[in-house]
């Protein structure tokens, strides 16, 4: 009898020294996901697992400005402040995603081959693509989506034969929508991708 009374007060006093260990660092309440993974508040969650009365962020950066990708210069040198921004040259090919996603739709491949062929017979040109998001989610959540859609647009102009190294990306969150509203029709408007075409100074 008294051995068994030694083994449940060791056992207790082991249970409590091990809840107490583990409780001395809590959770921070952020989950990161790992690269090339989908993840993070909204990422990946079917309609049925929504929050109850919450919208899915419709995008994660740091706020307080855009978020510019792979920032310093590329590998051939240039950086934006060498060329001059031709916003309106490829504004119809502005690309359109859907919520929460940075999945290129198919619907939207024709625009990624003709800005694709536009720099092929402009070689000397480089891209600016932009990410943006609508309105709904943190500042954090969507300077990353719009950084991870600029990133899937030039991933998809590479894979149609563009030097990657002309192009730089930036993501402007919900900062710049392209419309004011807030319902579907002014949010679907401002999920897209924008490429402004780069002249290289004084080849104008």
């Amino acid at each position: 009898m008294k051995l068994n009374k030694i083994v449940v007060t060791l056992m207790i006093a082991l249970v409590a020294m091990l809840a107490t260990t583990g409780c001395k660092k809590g959770f921070n309440g952020k989950v990161t996901g790992l690269p090339g993974q989908r993840g993070g508040v909204g990422e990946g969650n079917p309609p049925s697992t929504l929050p109850p009365g919450g919208l899915v962020p419709e995008g994660l950066g740091t706020g307080g400005g855009p978020v510019q990708v792979g920032g310093g210069p590329l590998s051939e040198g240039w950086t934006l402040d060498q060329v001059t921004q031709d916003p309106g040259a490829l504004a119809d090919q502005t690309v359109y995603f859907a919520f929460d996603s940075a999945a290129v739709l198919s619907k939207e491949d024709n625009k990624v081959v003709i800005v694709s062929e536009k720099l092929k017979s402009s070689p000397n040109d480089k891209l600016l693509i932009e990410g943006h998001c609508d309105e709904r989610g943190t500042e954090e959540y969507n300077r990353s989506l719009g950084e991870r859609r600029a990133l899937a647009l030039r991933e998809a102009l590479a894979r149609a034969g563009v030097d990657p190294s002309r192009i730089r990306t930036i993501s402007y969150g919900k900062d710049k929508p392209a419309e004011t509203g807030h319902d579907e029709s002014a949010w679907s408007k401002n999920r897209r991708g924008v490429f402004i075409l780069c002249h290289p100074k004084g080849s104008l």
